[in-house]
């Protein structure tokens, strides 16, 4: 698919009127298809704050849409004026192109195209590592925005995507990382790779798992930590679980059967990093 964000001379004004802009059509393909984000290595996220979020720690910015309400706002000015500097192509919109851009009939007055960040699974040095959560087929893009904003809080390595997830870089994935997405390594890896990471891995090695043996609490969790989460309804795979060197699992004493994944995430990483976090 062609990319008229790349036709476009970069780190210019643009003023945009009209929905039928293929800049706009093109940003409507990146809010809507995981397989427009995944062909142009871009994807869009939406808010002054996320914009800020991104400049301040270095992401590229190939676009930058302000609204009228933006134009107006100091801060706005500043991410925009960066973001120029940097080669951004900033566009100037009303609110009806905003809208058709994200798809929402109120959309935040500041959006922005980043190019996609990802590591492989080999750059991950355990020896400057504190915790890695690895998500095995995680599926909820809320979960996994939740799980990466926690990582960001208890100051983790990062999130291992294991296998067919959902994706890091979709609208609503992003929003609900709350511009920990810009703070956090992204590492995607096959299950064979993975599993040999667990092989070889120096420090302490914990799966959740529902037949678990070990309370949750009382492992010395020696860094470096990996902590491996299951999938939202099935769960860890039995070859997965068979890889991990400790089973653990987090009592329950109501009438649900389990705890939401992002959750259940929070809970372990807080018991993991529990010495290292003062306020």
């Amino acid at each position: 698919m062609s990319d008229p964000l790349k036709a476009k001379r970069m780190g210019a004004v643009k003023q945009i009127t009209s929905h039928s802009n293929p800049i706009v059509k093109e940003i409507k393909g990146l809010v809507a298809q995981r397989k427009h984000r995944t062909q142009s290595g871009l994807f869009v996220a939406e808010g002054l704050k996320l914009a800020t979020d991104a400049l301040e720690a270095g992401w590229t910015v190939r676009y930058l849409a302000l609204g009228p309400e933006a134009r107006e706002n100091p801060l706005a000015q500043k991410a925009a004026a960066t973001a120029k500097a940097r080669g951004a192509l900033i566009l100037e919109v009303n609110t009806a192109v905003l809208s058709a851009m994200t798809r929402k009939d109120n959309p935040q007055t500041v959006v922005g195209v980043y190019e996609q960040k990802t590591q492989a699974i080999e750059s991950i040095d355990p020896t400057n590592s504190t915790v890695w959560v690895a998500l095995d087929r995680v599926r909820d893009p809320g979960n996994l925005g939740t799980i990466i904003r926690t990582v960001d809080a208890v100051g983790a390595s990062g999130v291992i995507l294991v296998g067919d997830c959902t994706d890091p870089f979709a609208v609503e994935t992003v929003r609900a990382t709350m511009g920990s997405l810009f703070h956090v390594p992204i590492v995607k890896s096959d299950k064979e790779r993975f599993k040999k990471l667990v092989a070889t891995w120096p420090g302490t090695v914990a799966a959740t798992h529902l037949k678990g043996s070990v309370d949750y609490r009382t492992p010395d969790y020696r860094e470096p930590v990996l902590l491996v989460m299951g999938n939202e309804q099935q769960g860890l795979e039995q070859d997965m679980a068979d890889a991990c060197k400790t089973l653990i699992r987090i009592p329950q004493v109501g009438e649900a059967d389990s705890l939401n994944l992002a959750v259940a995430t929070g809970v372990s990483l807080y018991e993991i990093r529990r010495k290292h976090l003062d306020l």
